[in-house]
């Protein structure tokens, strides 16, 4: 019984060294306010035509790269990956980054 236990301690002892040793994931530039893109709420849920305020707001963060870090964190990547949220992008001509490329 004492072997088991002792094996069973090792292992938490590897997995919480495995969790510690993990580096956390780098977090989106400062830049990147998902909350800026309010005004995209609209064609993003529903398709349909995005304002001049849509597509500005999402110009300034395609500037700054906040798209491939929205498909990469899970509270937004179903909304940045969405068919509506492509729509939008190519509506006010912004060409998709290569993080939201269809898979072949």
């Amino acid at each position: 019984m004492a072997k088991w236990a002792e094996a069973t301690v090792m292992l938490l002892l590897v997995a919480v060294a495995v969790v510690v040793a993990a580096p956390p994931p780098p977090p989106p530039p400062p830049e990147c306010d998902p909350g800026k893109l309010s005004a995209c709420a609209g064609p993003i849920f529903f398709g349909s035509s995005p304002s001049k305020s849509c597509c500005s707001n999402l110009r300034a963060q395609e500037k700054e790269g906040c798209f491939c870090s929205y498909a990469s964190d899970p509270a937004y990547a179903s909304y940045i990956n969405s068919t509506n949220a492509r729509k939008t992008i190519a509506a006010c001509g912004i060409a998709f980054p290569s993080c939201l490329a269809p898979s072949p």
